[in-house]
Parts: structure tokens; C-alpha cells; sequence
């Protein structure tokens, strides 16, 4: 008990020391702020993506190199920019049916399998039909940005969120200069920009705004959230109360901290993510266009306050917003067609893995086998030594031990009298 009233004792003065200090109170609120309730079927949704995620980086850099042939040492090198640790080798045997190594010059490489090279190839048929669709998503980022620009450098960390190309200013601006120019005041590459030159009406109507039509009802927002969460409810009527204010309107009438600016936030986050391939962002990559699209300071905190419309998760310690209305518990509702050929991608994901697994257990079992094998000898001896042990044990108590035991004198005696 001593040790322990020492142990509370030096925990209460570390606790009173940092709370003199200022900055615990601030770090401690932000850090309750993420304190919110996990949802299982989002968190799988976040595991599947994420290593689809890599993979899918890994394709990427397979397919920019010559012969698209890539050293495993080279690739080995890439590995810390892809937040992952280990060996490249031991990641890229888990998924066979997406990489071949072989062995060349004692040196391994790594290529895509042909049924990988297959899905590419669909893939890039796939982004030649979703052309228009490329277009209308550019047009709409550029609608709902303060002076209708986008930086190229900030739009390019988002590109693959949207499922734009990775050429999509070649492709798409040289074949629509009625709609789109390229910018460049400052003559450096991170100042090139991205502006509309014409507005188009029909585009400016959000995802809420669209879904309201077919209904026949107002724009609003939808809760998913659970009957029981009964406080969050009611915060969410009573914000889906104040009239629905699309994110294509110029902000500059609105007051900042105002419901009406929270309401277009709001909005504007959801059109966001709406236009996303997997409706999901990290928080940090929207954060990066709090000059054009007008976002406080302290997003997150806004995202926080609306469980109904959004989920927010601290997944391998990336902050990442999902639309819950997108999802029926880990699956996407609309998956645009891009989606679906990625989803091909991961199944032969989980496939390579499975068969990854298997072998390994086969090898694990051929291992157990083969020192049962050799333990098997070693347990003969031993059971052997201990009834030989147990044997001449037995000899010494029945014989010698015997003639010891004053009972068996007795009868010894007794039988001896008893004939003569």
C-alpha cells in the first residue's frame, strides 16, 4: 500500500505541474475533440483502402519505370514514402497474384503479373470513357473556389481522390479551352493555376441539392447515425433546420462564425467528398485550400461537431473524413465505374494474399511434422530409461525391501513354523 500511495502521490504533482502550464488545457481539448465513437464497418472500409492504397502506389511506380521493371532495391527505397517499414521483398510476396519477382544478375526485380497488367489495361479504358465526367468534376472545384482558381501543385495531392489521371491538365484542358486556361503569373511551377472561363449553371447544383429533386423535398442533409444517439440527433435537426445554403454561392456575403457560414461549410465539405472516388478525404488535403474555398481555421473541430454527416477516424494516425450516407455499413452505395476495376484490383489483392497464406501454412504444418519426427526417437529413450529405472526400482522393493518389512517377517516366519 505504500508503493502505491508513493505512485499517486508523484502522479498528482506531475498532473499539477502540467496543469500550470497553458498549453495543456489547449493540447487536452483537442485532444478529447477526437475522442469520438468507433464505428467497425468505417474502420474495416479504412483497413481494405489502405492497403489498396499501397499497392496501388507501388503499381504506379512499377509502371514509370523502364521496361516497367523495377529493382527490389530501388523499390526498397520508396518504402519509407509510403509509410511502410520491413522489407519490400517479404510486402510484395504477400500478394502474388499482383507482382512477379524473379532473380536477375543476383539481383531481384519486380514486375506486374499479366493479370495485373490486364486491370491496367481496363483501368485506362475505364478513364477514357469517365473523360466527361473528369471534366465536370474540374469545373466544379473551380465553381465552388473563391475566384473560381486552383492551384495545380494543391489540386495534384487530390487528383487521385477525385480519380482524375495523372495527365489530366494534358488530356482534359487542351481539348476544352472554352472552359479551362492555364495560369502562370509568378513564371515558377508552384504557382501555375487552374481557371474557369465559363460558368455553367447546370453544374452549379450540389449533391444534396440533386437528391432533394428527385425527391421532390428541400435541400437537406441526411443523419445516419443510431435512434439511441438522441443528443446527436437533436443538435442535427436543429442545424438541418437553418435553410440549406449550396456551396457554389460567393461566401463574401456571409458573416464568418456565423450557422449560415457553418451551414456552407458544411455543405461545401460534403460536395467535397461527394466527388471523391471512395467519399472519403484526409482532413489535411482539404485543409490545404482554406484560401479558396474560404474553410476556418480549425476544420476538424467543425467536422466533429456533425457525427450525423460525418465520420472522422484516426486510422494508422492519418485524420480522415468519410460521408456516411455514402456507405451501407463497409460498402460504397454508388461506386462510380472506376471504383469497381479498382475493386477487381483488390480482390486479386485478397487473393495473392489467401494464397500467401496458405502456402505458409503448409510450411508451418511440414515444419511442426518434421520436429515431431525428430522428437518422437528422443520420447522412445527417455519412456525406455524410465522403465528400466522403474524395473530395477521394483526388484529392489520386492526382494530386499521385503525382508525389511517387519508385516512380511511375520508371515515368513509364521508359514516357516506352520510346516515343520
Amino acid at each position: 500500500m505504500m508503493i502505491s500511495k508513493r505512485v499517486l502521490k508523484r502522479l498528482a504533482c506531475c498532473y499539477c505541474r502540467l496543469r500550470s502550464q497553458p498549453s495543456f488545457i489547449h493540447h487536452f481539448r483537442n485532444f478529447s475533440l477526437w475522442l469520438t465513437k468507433k464505428d467497425p464497418d468505417l474502420e474495416a472500409a479504412l483497413s481494405r483502402n489502405r492497403r489498396w492504397i499501397v499497392n496501388n502506389q507501388i503499381k504506379n511506380i512499377i509502371l514509370r519505370c523502364p521496361n516497367q521493371v523495377v529493382p527490389l532495391e530501388y523499390l526498397q527505397k520508396k518504402f519509407k514514402t509510403l509509410d511502410l517499414q520491413g522489407k519490400a521483398l517479404n510486402w510484395l510476396k504477400k500478394y502474388p497474384c499482383c507482382f512477379e519477382i524473379y532473380l536477375e544478375n543476383d539481383e531481384y526485380h519486380c514486375r506486374l503479373t499479366k493479370r495485373m497488367i490486364h486491370l491496367v489495361e481496363e483501368e485506362e479504358l475505364v478513364k477514357d470513357m469517365q473523360e466527361p465526367v473528369f471534366v465536370q468534376k474540374l469545373a466544379k472545384l473551380l465553381m465552388m473556389s473563391m475566384n473560381q482558381r486552383l492551384n495545380v501543385t494543391k489540386l495534384n495531392e487530390l487528383k487521385h481522390s477525385f480519380g482524375f489521371p495523372d495527365d489530366y491538365i494534358i488530356r482534359i484542358l487542351p481539348k476544352h479551352p472554352e472552359m479551362f486556361r492555364l495560369v502562370n503569373n509568378g513564371w515558377r511551377k508552384s504557382s501555375m493555376e487552374i481557371e474557369l472561363l465559363a460558368w455553367n449553371p447546370d453544374l452549379a447544383v450540389s449533391a444534396v441539392e440533386a437528391s432533394a429533386q428527385k425527391q421532390g423535398i428541400e435541400p437537406c442533409f441526411s443523419c445516419s447515425l443510431p435512434s439511441t444517439w438522441i443528443k446527436s440527433w437533436q443538435r442535427f435537426e436543429e442545424f438541418n433546420a437553418i435553410p440549406y445554403i449550396s456551396p457554389f454561392l460567393n461566401p463574401r456575403g456571409l458573416e464568418e462564425g456565423s450557422k449560415e457560414m457553418e451551414k456552407r461549410i458544411v455543405g461545401l465539405v460534403h460536395e467535397l467528398l461527394s466527388l471523391t472516388l471512395w467519399k472519403k478525404l484526409s482532413i489535411v488535403k482539404p485543409s490545404h485550400f482554406k484560401r479558396e474555398f474560404a474553410l476556418p481555421e480549425k476544420l476538424n473541430v467543425l467536422l466533429l461537431k456533425h457525427p450525423g454527416i460525418f465520420y472522422v477516424s484516426n486510422k494508422y494516425q492519418i485524420y480522415t473524413v468519410l460521408l456516411r450516407e455514402a456507405y451501407n455499413g463497409s460498402e460504397l452505395v454508388d461506386k462510380n465505374p472506376l471504383v469497381i476495376v479498382k475493386n477487381k484490383f483488390g480482390d486479386l489483392m485478397q487473393e495473392g494474399l489467401h494464397e500467401y497464406n496458405q502456402r505458409r501454412r503448409v510450411v508451418n504444418l511440414e515444419k511442426k511434422r518434421k520436429c515431431m519426427n525428430l522428437m518422437k526417437p528422443e520420447r522412445r529413450k527417455v519412456a525406455s530409461s524410465e522403465t528400466s529405472n522403474q524395473d530395477d526400482n521394483g526388484d529392489t522393493l520386492g526382494g530386499l525391501g521385503r525382508l525389511f518389512d517387519p508385516e512380511e517377517q511375520k508371515r515368513f516366519y509364521k508359514v516357516l513354523f506352520d510346516e515343520r
